[in-house]
C-alpha cells in the first residue's frame, strides 16, 4: 500500500516504515506524531483512489525520528571579472526526519500484503 502526500508544496510517495524529510516545523519534538491529511492519491494493491484535488479523511501519520536535521550546504558564490570583486555565503536548509506509522484511507480495500523481512541466515 503506498500514498500520494502534499507537505509544503511537494509531493511525497510514501510507504509504511518510509523515511523522509519534510519541511522543519519548530513545534514539534523527538517521537511525536504528525498527521499529514492532504492525501492525494492512496494504493492498496489492486484498487486506487484519486483524490479531486485530496482524499476526503484519509490521513498518513508519522513519527519524529530526528526533530531538527540540516541538509547539505549550498556554496554560492558571486565573481565579476576585472572588478576584484568575489562573494561566497552559504547556506543549509533545516528539515524535520519522520517515519511513517500508518496509512489510512476510507473505503480502500487493501489486498498486498506486507513485506515480510527476510530470515537471518546463520552459517
Amino acid at each position: 500500500m503506498f500514498a500520494v502526500i502534499e507537505d509544503g508544496s511537494r509531493q511525497y510517495k510514501v510507504r509504511q516504515g518510509d523515511v523522509l524529510a519534510v519541511d522543519f516545523r519548530s513545534e514539534v519534538k523527538d517521537g511525536e506524531t504528525l498527521t499529514f491529511d492532504k492525501v492525494l492519491i492512496a494504493n492498496g494493491g489492486g484498487e486506487s483512489v484519486l483524490g479531486r484535488p485530496v482524499i476526503d479523511g484519509a490521513t498518513v501519520t508519522a513519527e519524529v525520528v530526528v526533530a531538527e536535521y540540516k541538509g547539505i550546504k549550498l556554496e554560492i558564490q558571486t565573481f565579476h571579472r576585472r572588478n576584484a570583486s568575489r562573494r561566497h555565503t552559504g547556506h543549509r536548509q533545516k528539515y524535520t526526519r519522520v517515519r511513517v506509522t500508518g496509512i489510512s484511507v476510507p473505503g480502500l480495500q487493501v489486498t498486498e500484503k506486507p513485506a515480510e523481512e527476510p530470515a537471518a541466515t546463520t552459517a
